[in-house]
């Protein structure tokens, strides 16, 4: 099911990449340049514009709920409500070991030797 909806986002993201690069910018984009006239010609000058970002926005939609839906779907369970540091510290991993550990001792002056 996760592998399903990974193809699915990979293709929308892909197609929104597309649509997007499509649309005709201040500096002309790719619509101008590559397929500009096949785009002008199918949806006519103002129909062109209107459609690609009606596109891009259901695309865009499309993207961001699937992400969320896979994000969810994909996380997983965490036991108990408790985190990871909790579960450790339960645990005893993140203390060094106290026993049999010998703490180096500071060396002690006589005050009473000249």
């Amino acid at each position: 099911m996760l592998g399903l909806l990974i193809t699915i986002h990979a293709i929308v993201s892909l197609l929104l990449i597309t649509v997007v690069l499509m649309q005709a910018s201040q500096g002309g984009g790719l619509a101008g340049s590559i397929g500009g006239q096949a785009t002008n010609a199918i949806f006519g000058g103002r129909g062109a514009a209107t459609a690609l970002s009606k596109i891009t926005t259901y695309l865009a939609i499309t993207f961001m709920g699937l992400a969320l839906l896979i994000s969810l779907i994909g996380s997983p369970e965490a036991s108990a409500g408790s985190s990871v540091i909790e579960q450790a510290q339960e645990e005893r991993t993140l203390a060094p070991p106290t026993e049999g550990l010998d703490l180096p001792s500071a060396p002690v002056k006589d005050i009473n030797k000249n």
